[in-house]
């Protein structure tokens, strides 16, 4: 055999290899058509190193095997909270009365269809609430770090990534104290995101007494399914969310990024034991239901008038994208405007329709991204976005002060999403996240505020500069479009 035949005899055994891969993804994965053609191409036209990327990233077939079991217990465990039953009709059906019985929804039309929408997501709106608001990690690091001082039975922690810098031995070092004086210490992280920590970065703790917990080890390879999100809770009282993780670059002492801008705020009040309950939830994934729920872990709240907050968790052990979802619901009442500032925007066609129709219907649209992203194929799909909804009347900024990680969305100065969710397909539909929605007017219109001033640090994307993008940025942008579903 000539060297020409082998070569020919490898050459149709690897591309016969590749259709097969492509006919798997069509038949066995049932993916959204998007994805499906996106990763036909991929493994098709690059051979071999198509087919790695696709195990490494795109294989979802063990998905519903995994996380199936969560979804029963992660049922079980709210149902169990709101003393009802496993049925969902049951739940359902009592979670409507306590809304309806608790809040005066009278003239709030985007609260009634909001509430309404997410009960099926295990998610009530909860009353009572006291909120502060960070946008600079040091402020926000600041005040976790004195509740966490003050803890006097647990603290719950979760998140995505924690570093072996200065900030993540400071919070480890706190909390290695509270267990030693007997506080109830529990500390959760994503496998993936925390992949460069030291094997004995822990070990002080847990010789103090505090508990450590992993979500989902990387090997084999999953670097979909990450636990994304940023929760702390302390003796059950005051709770933690957003985008904030904890390492130095999130203080702004990295120079790679320089100044960090971010959205974090800290919940005193009954969102608290919602935000509780997510963290048991997620604990018992890792840990075989270690924790039996307890008053201890939801101590009674005063009942007083305060902020109305929604908790809602999404992920692969969710029946429906309920953050996406919620954020579509968003867009399509409002009114008057809407303002997002995500790192990451690679909308599916849905919300993607949705913020056309809301700019060409007279609402004003407006959506920051960072000028220094730190995902360039990331950077050039969301620039090929903003470049389309130009031509609907929406309004595009690059944040240049710095890098602006903040994943929020505010509507008709009523409603604010924060949370740990982009305004990305990965976020709606691979990550576990987790965002409130606030409603409350005060609250909303001091956030809205916020968001204009951060457009002053902008740059406006306006069509004439987007028109004058040279060509090597036209073809990068058009390359990170066509893989957009898989990113």
């Amino acid at each position: 055999m000539s060297v020409l035949e082998m070569f020919l005899s490898v050459f149709i055994a690897v591309f016969a290899a590749n259709v097969a891969m492509a006919a798997l993804t069509v038949f066995f994965e049932h993916r959204k058509p998007a994805s499906t053609w996106a990763w036909i191409m991929v493994i098709t036209f690059v051979p071999v190193i198509g087919f790695l990327c696709y195990m490494v990233f795109g294989r979802e077939s063990r998905k519903e095997e995994i996380f199936r079991k969560k979804a029963d217990s992660d049922c079980a465990a709210y149902c169990a909270y709101m003393g009802g039953t496993d049925k969902y009709g049951v739940m359902l059906s009592a979670q409507k009365k306590a809304i309806e019985d608790r809040i005066d929804i009278i003239g709030s039309r985007n609260l009634d269809d909001l509430a309404y929408l997410n009960i099926g997501a295990g998610s009530c709106i909860t009353c009572g609430n006291r909120v502060k608001s960070f946008f600079f990690g040091e402020e926000k690091f600041r005040s976790l770090i004195e509740d966490i001082e003050r803890a006097e039975s647990s603290v719950h922690m979760e998140y995505y990534i924690i570093k072996n810098d200065n900030l993540g031995r400071e919070v480890i070092d706190r909390l290695t104290q509270k267990a030693a004086e007997g506080v109830e210490v529990r500390f959760l992280y994503d496998a993936m995101g925390s992949r460069s920590l030291p094997k004995d970065f822990f070990d002080g703790l847990v010789k103090a007494g505090g508990q450590v917990g992993y979500f989902l080890p990387p090997f084999p390879v999953r670097l979909n399914y990450r636990n994304h999100r940023k929760i702390a809770v302390i003796d059950g009282k005051y709770a933690y969310l957003g985008g904030l993780n904890i390492a130095d670059e999130y203080l702004g002492r990295v120079d790679r990024y320089g100044k960090w801008r971010d959205t974090h705020i800290r919940i005193e009040g009954d969102a608290a034991d919602m935000l509780q309950l997510r963290f048991i939830m997620d604990w018992n994934f890792v840990k075989n239901n270690e924790i039996k729920l307890d008053e201890k872990y939801f101590p009674k709240k005063e009942n007083t008038d305060g902020v109305k907050i929604q908790i809602v968790s999404g992920g692969p052990d969710t029946k429906q994208p309920n953050i996406r979802n919620a954020c579509f619901k968003m867009i399509n009442e409002a009114e008057r405007n809407i303002y997002i500032t995500t790192p990451y925007f690679v909308p599916d066609d849905g919300v993607f329709s949705a913020l056309k129709v809301a700019a060409l219907s007279g609402i004003d649209v407006r959506i920051i991204i960072p000028a220094n992203p730190d995902h360039p194929f990331v950077y050039w799909a969301s620039m090929s976005y903003l470049g389309e909804l130009l031509k609907a009347g929406v309004r595009c900024y690059q944040y240049n002060d710095g890098f602006i990680h903040a994943k929020t969305v505010y509507a008709d100065g009523f409603v604010s999403a924060v949370g740990t969710a982009n305004m990305d397909i990965r976020s709606f539909e691979l990550n576990f996240e987790t965002d409130a929605f606030i409603y409350d007017r005060k609250l909303t219109s001091e956030l809205e505020k916020r968001f204009l001033k951060d457009i002053e640090s902008c740059t406006e994307i306006t069509e004439e500069w987007y028109g004058a993008r040279g060509a090597a940025f036209k073809f990068r942008e058009a390359v990170s479009r066509l893989i957009s579903p898989m990113l």
